[in-house]
């Protein structure tokens, strides 16, 4: 299989390291899940640096920001019928591709990848995240190899 190109907005299978499981000791994530892509641009060194969102079925508490996937979005992905979130306050960030990405489980011809969010909502999750990162409400846990 050949891995995808990280374009922002593309929706991955990747094993996300919540930042409550690193500020635990862990190194790995516990769970595959869907992430979306917001951010990818190459280092001073040119290395690819990739920016993820994770999905989740748990709906938000009060001191986390989500945005709801809309059900259409959520079939076009091929995801499951259940009420999704992408969580906007939190990111994994690491050098592309990193060992933590992983095949769409069932289908073979999709490969690493879902596919894309809409530009819309892609726009409304990457700037909701972009403004919790600047004013130092958004984390991102910083995955090595």
């Amino acid at each position: 299989m050949t891995l995808p190109v990280p374009t922002p907005g593309l929706v991955i299978r990747y094993a996300y390291l919540w930042g409550r499981e690193a500020d635990a000791g862990l190194e790995e994530g516990l769970k595959d899940r869907p992430c979306a892509v917001v951010i990818a641009h190459r280092d001073r060194e040119g290395e690819l640096q990739v920016y993820v969102l994770p999905v989740t079925h748990a709906e938000p508490g009060r001191d986390q920001a989500a945005i709801e996937i809309p059900r259409l979005v959520k079939q076009r992905l091929r995801l499951d019928g259940e009420r999704s979130w992408v969580v906007v306050d939190e990111a994994n960030l690491f050098a592309w591709p990193g060992p933590d990405i992983r095949p769409v489980p069932g289908d073979s011809k999709q490969g690493f990848a879902y596919g894309f969010l809409p530009p819309g909502f892609f726009r409304l999750v990457r700037d909701r995240f972009l403004a919790l990162a600047r004013s130092g409400k958004a984390s991102a846990t910083r995955r090595s190899e």
